[in-house]
């Protein structure tokens, strides 16, 4: 059951405006990277679908997060169909990111009020998963899709939407500024955050170093709107 209502979820994430996005099949790795967001500053952390056994990763994870990282608010990425996203709210997550547009995943989501974040890539994409309940909404592949330009040209005619550009979303100053400066409910930042060289390093002290400066810059970012 998620212990974060849907509001408290999209709030943090409008606030940070960062979602990092990780997995490893080590899960003591995962760990150390979500508590190395967590020392950065990010109350919001989505493990991926992207392994076998993750969702055991994810059930360990979420706990261990409860204990050590108090409000860290954890979801589920990557989720492809309806009863995997079934499967990942009964383990605690508190939202569920998919790449594409799913009428079952929507819901079971709703069934159980967890926020459902749908990768979409038109307009004509985002305005049904809008109708389908979706408070925020992926652009994903991001960058491929036109980066910030495309995010201005749907909030033109549909300036309500919220949108999350992730893929290719990368932790630069002049990077953050463009897509904020589009309208964007928040960024998610993967491989651009979470380095392979942090990884093969173990340097988890650089990565909270790294999350410190994004979060500082995108609150800069914020408050200068």
């Amino acid at each position: 059951m998620a212990a974060f209502s849907r509001t408290d979820v999209i709030l943090e994430m409008k606030n940070t405006g960062i979602v990092p996005l990780f997995f490893n099949p080590d899960p003591g790795i995962c760990f150390e990277v979500a508590k190395a967001c967590y020392q950065g500053g990010l109350r919001i952390f989505e493990l991926t679908n992207r392994g076998d056994f993750a969702h055991e990763i994810f059930a360990w994870l979420n706990k261990k997060l409860i204990s050590e990282c108090p409000g860290m608010i954890v979801g589920a990425g990557s989720v492809i169909d309806a009863p995997t996203a079934a499967l990942y709210m009964q383990l605690g997550a508190n939202f569920v990111v998919s790449p594409t547009l799913h009428k079952e995943i929507a819901e079971i989501c709703n069934l159980r009020k967890v926020l459902w974040i749908p990768g979409c890539g038109s307009a004509t994409e985002i305005s049904d998963a809008e109708k389908l309940g979706a408070e925020i909404v992926k652009i994903f592949p991001a960058s491929q899709l036109g980066g910030p330009g495309f995010v201005r040209a749907v909030r033109g005619p549909r300036p309500w939407t919220s949108l999350m550009p992730s893929g290719g979303v990368e932790p630069a100053a002049e990077n953050l500024n463009a897509w904020f400066d589009a309208g964007v409910h928040c960024v998610g930042m993967g491989s651009k955050l979470i380095t392979k060289d942090i990884l093969k390093n173990r340097d988890f002290g650089l990565l909270e170093e790294k999350v410190k400066k994004v979060v500082g810059i995108v609150k800069n970012i914020k408050t200068n709107k």
